[in-house]
């Protein structure tokens, strides 16, 4: 991967699969400038990196197309922002049910109206993050799924709106990560033990796995790949394990 110095906007950056992220951009010749919620968890990433950081609200519309376009030309956005609610839908209360619409859908087609108004003449990527909950049947994952797949929605109708444009939109669909936001399923044994056992390859992610699809995804010698759902997900979103 070479970014050729290119300016490259992460959103939810603190995260594990952001900090990931950043850090890869940066090894490959890239610029990564860090989005999130909080000064406090951006500012160790920011530090270690030498990378410029904002705090930004991404379900704020207006408010991260401002920031962005602050920024000048970019060569790339991605929206790595996102929640884990596994409730079944009677279980689920509205606040729950818009905070997760606002945390996944809404910072994703923010993503996408800021990114288009901020890439390069000559284009650009612009990468959400889905799920492979959203693809198959799983239970308990009413609010999630429904909201990941409405991001799987707008990645493939923004890849045809913007293609004329050379902006390429893609959406990688991980399944279960090691990060800090599923940490709940992580540190208990037996949800770890049956998650493991869903994934075809017979581990959970890493923050990693995950980083390099999206830096693929990024990456301007991949220029003839728009439209895409890649799943980064150990085969839970298409194969049965053993």
């Amino acid at each position: 991967m070479n970014f050729n110095h290119g300016v490259y906007v992460i959103i939810g950056a603190a995260g594990g699969i952001g900090s990931a992220l950043a850090r890869l951009l940066q090894q490959n010749q890239g610029q990564p400038v860090l989005f999130g919620r909080s000064a406090e968890r951006l500012a160790p990433l920011a530090a270690e990196l030498g990378a410029p950081s904002h705090v930004v609200d991404a379900s704020r519309i207006e408010e991260l197309e401002q920031v962005v376009s602050a920024l000048g030309p970019i060569a790339g956005i991605v929206n790595c922002a996102g929640s884990i609610l596994l409730k079944p839908a009677h279980l689920i209360n509205e606040a729950e049910w818009r905070q997760t619409i606002e945390t996944n859908l809404t910072t994703a087609f923010a993503t996408v109206r800021a990114g288009a108004k901020a890439l390069t003449a000559q284009g650009g990527s612009i990468v959400l993050c889905a799920t492979a909950a959203a693809r198959i049947g799983m239970a308990n994952h009413e609010a999630i799924a429904a909201a990941k797949g409405g991001v799987i929605g707008l990645t493939l109708s923004a890849a045809a709106t913007y293609a004329p444009r050379n902006i390429r939109v893609n959406c990688v669909a991980p399944g279960l990560v090691d990060t800090p936001l599923a940490a709940r399923i992580t540190s208990n044994e037996a949800a770890l033990k049956m998650s493991t056992g869903m994934h075809a390859l017979g581990r959970i992610g890493k923050p990693e796995d995950i980083a390099s699809g999206i830096g693929w995804l990024l990456d301007p010698s991949n220029s003839w790949v728009t439209g895409q759902i890649l799943g980064i997900d150990g085969g839970l979103g298409s194969l049965r394990a053993r």
